[in-house]
């Protein structure tokens, strides 16, 4: 230890990983760090990390396959102890665009927060999307409002079961509507104007709807925006719902309805199933949480 000092010997981390066979460090992957859900889920899952004597290495993919593999091999390259694989979006609908993780999986576990994937060494801690939805358009139509325009911009994992919630809704309450009466939106998540804009232009095609279902706050602020353009009154005319009860939700006026994912709870529950795979316990391949609706000022309830 003398030495060590008088050398100003610093101990090389990697080497050491090696000799105890754990680096002590988890690697994360993340599609867009920009994005406020991810962004959030990104801050809980490092928090718990830290708390449980972790490092780790963050990787902000974008949504292309081929970068989100590449991605993935550089942190197996790094001998992580195990890969984080944050939101639905790493999930695709075919065997083929799973399969980078499945073969990750053949190395180090893998943790999926809010998506799941049936496969050997992968964990599923998911929020039940499609319940949540379902709740969501049913209070609406219990309140008389039956014109729902379902508003939307991912077709991931979670994206294809919040749509899937809202269409059994309608269905389950007799209600046909038109496929225009879902609108899916393209534009980049923080341009709220073109959001809004969308929304103008279903108007001028004669589209009626007196009650909105945003897959996210982003658009449903949009919607807020366009009813606040258009003189109309929030809710009495217009009901607008959001999803995950993020900081936009108190960032409007009437302060937005949102259904709270319990996004803190998910990445919570994830550390604590990662550890105990590390441990060597036997964990439950998926854990499902329900959501809740946080009632404000855009609904009539």
């Amino acid at each position: 230890m003398e030495v060590m000092e008088e050398y100003d010997y610093t101990p090389n981390a990697f080497a050491r990983g090696l000799g105890l066979n754990t680096m002590n460090t988890i690697g994360i992957l993340c599609a867009d760090s920009s994005d406020l859900y991810l962004a959030k889920a990104v801050y809980y899952i490092e928090q718990s990390l830290r708390a449980n004597n972790y490092d780790s290495l963050l990787c902000c993919t974008g949504y292309d396959l081929q970068n989100k593999e590449k991605c993935l091999e550089l942190l197996l390259s790094k001998k992580v102890d195990s890969i984080i694989l944050v939101g639905s979006n790493f999930i695709g609908e075919t065997a083929a665009d799973n399969k980078y993780i499945r073969d990750a999986a053949a190395e180090v576990p893998i943790m999926l927060l809010n998506a799941a994937l049936d496969s050997p060494n992968v964990y599923s801690i998911v929020s039940d999307d499609y319940r949540s939805m379902y709740e969501a358009a049913s209070a609406l139509i219990s309140a008389g409002i039956r014109d729902i325009l379902y508003f939307y911009n991912s077709n991931s994992y979670s994206g294809r079961h919040k749509l899937s919630g809202y269409q059994a809704a309608m269905t389950d309450a007799g209600i046909t509507l038109p496929p225009s009466m879902t609108q899916f939106y393209t534009g980049s998540h923080e341009d709220i104007d073109a959001m809004t804009q969308t929304l103008f232009n279903v108007s001028k095609r004669g589209i009626k709807f007196n009650g909105v279902i945003a897959a996210d706050d982003n658009l449903a602020v949009a919607a807020v925006k366009y009813a606040r353009q258009k003189d109309l009154k929030i809710p009495e005319e217009l009901a607008v719902i959001g999803y995950n009860n993020s900081i936009l939700t108190t960032c409007c006026e009437p302060e937005l309805t949102s259904i709270d994912n319990k996004l803190e709870t998910l990445c919570q529950q994830l550390i604590t199933s990662l550890m105990g795979v590390l441990a060597g316990n036997s964990i439950p391949k998926k854990a499902l949480f329900s959501g809740e609706l946080i009632k404000r000022g855009t609904t009539p309830f």
